[in-house]
């Protein structure tokens, strides 16, 4: 499967530091066709004409949407974030916490596949996750999203809800957690280059120098932690790559314009059907038995990767843009590591702490550099 394109408004929706959108709060958001949205000025002196519509869809004089907001009413009273430095710190702590909860799906799954088969752990995790967040939708009443929306809210479903899930269970059937890791090692890189298609935007030469060498150093030491040899398993690392990185950059296009564990909640919902039915067949099919690793590790993965991870990812992403929230990614296989260490007893090399302080350079440089 490869990274997809959806149906999206005629201008695309730059999501880059300038958005500072505070995805979760329904505010600070750039609107369908508007390229950044800055904060909004003091009211007009009384008597002043209103400025006339701007071609893009914004108040020419505020800065703010012309019309009304997708997803969610803006609140009053409250001013947009103009994408300073604490919205973009607040954005990558929140990008920075979606990629801790990442780091424990690989230990995760090596737990569930205890009792559960490949496509019965993929299923009930999706259907447990989809549960929890319809029961949310539902509760707070949250209005069904514009139909403009459910194409990249598809791409999203299909892309890390689903198809990464399922690619790297199979994988990690045959493969360690160390091997698989060189996936996430790639996945900032390719989440920024289709982030940067996607937006068209164009990062900066050091931007893109210091991601290379990020991914560099991740994937050499990811791969010297497997010994260096090819897996069966290696043709779905390769395929989860590509529609995972996919889905991050369509799901932090939509968190600028939608509260961010909407886009979360509406793409589990979409999977739904398919993953009940897909459950009830895999159930009869595969043989399961329930242990106290494989449930924890369901619950993990349907509760914090799929809910809680998606969920501060997304609003990170849309907070700081998609270039520079994915280099946070680098650190996640170091991460995945130590959590293997720690959970499934594995052994790390005694190059960790080399390739962990190369790591943390090229994100430092990534998030000084011009994007």
């Amino acid at each position: 499967m490869t990274a997809h394109d959806s149906a999206t408004p005629a201008s695309p929706i730059a999501v880059g530091p300038g958005t500072a959108a505070d995805a979760g709060a329904g505010t600070g958001t750039a609107h369908a066709g508007a390229g950044t949205v800055t904060a909004a000025p003091a009211d007009r002196a009384p008597g002043s004409p209103a400025p006339a519509p701007s071609p893009l869809g914004v108040d020419t004089a505020s800065g703010a949407p012309a019309g009304p907001r997708t997803g969610s009413a803006p609140r009053a009273g409250r001013a947009v974030p103009a994408g300073g430095g604490s919205g973009r710190r607040g954005g990558a702590l929140l990008a920075g916490l979606g990629v801790v909860s990442f780091s424990l799906t690989f230990p995760g799954t090596a737990w569930g596949l205890e009792s559960f088969g490949p496509w019965s752990l993929v299923t009930l995790r999706i259907t447990l996750s989809a549960l929890l967040a319809g029961a949310l939708l539902l509760a707070l009443r949250v209005p069904l999203p514009d139909r403009a929306h459910w194409p990249g809210l598809a791409v999203v479903a299909g892309g890390s809800l689903v198809g990464f899930p399922l690619l790297t269970t199979l994988a990690l059937q045959t493969s360690t957690t160390a091997h698989a890791a060189v996936v996430v090692g790639l996945l900032p890189l390719a989440t920024a280059a289709l982030g940067a298609l996607r937006t068209r935007r164009r990062p900066s030469r050091a931007f893109w120098c210091a991601a290379l060498a990020g991914a560099a150093v991740v994937a050499v030491f990811t791969v010297q932690q497997s010994g260096g040899a090819l897996s069966s398993g290696d043709v779905y690392l390769f395929a989860a790559l590509l529609v995972c990185a996919a889905a991050y950059v369509e799901g932090g296009r939509l968190a600028a314009v939608m509260p961010g564990w909407q886009v979360v909640g509406w793409a589990l919902v979409l999977c739904l059907p398919f993953a009940l039915a897909g459950a009830a067949v895999a159930l009869t099919h595969e043989p399961w038995r329930l242990t106290g690793h494989g449930i924890a590790g369901l619950v993990w993965l349907a509760a914090g990767s799929n809910c809680f991870g998606l969920y501060v990812w997304y609003r990170g992403l849309a907070a700081v843009g998609v270039p520079r929230a994915s280099q946070l990614q680098l650190a996640q296989p170091l991460l995945t590591l130590v959590w293997s260490v720690l959970l499934l007893g594995e052994h790390l090399s005694p190059a960790a702490p080399l390739a962990a302080a190369g790591v943390l350079v090229c994100i430092v440089v990534t998030q000084r550099a011009r994007s």
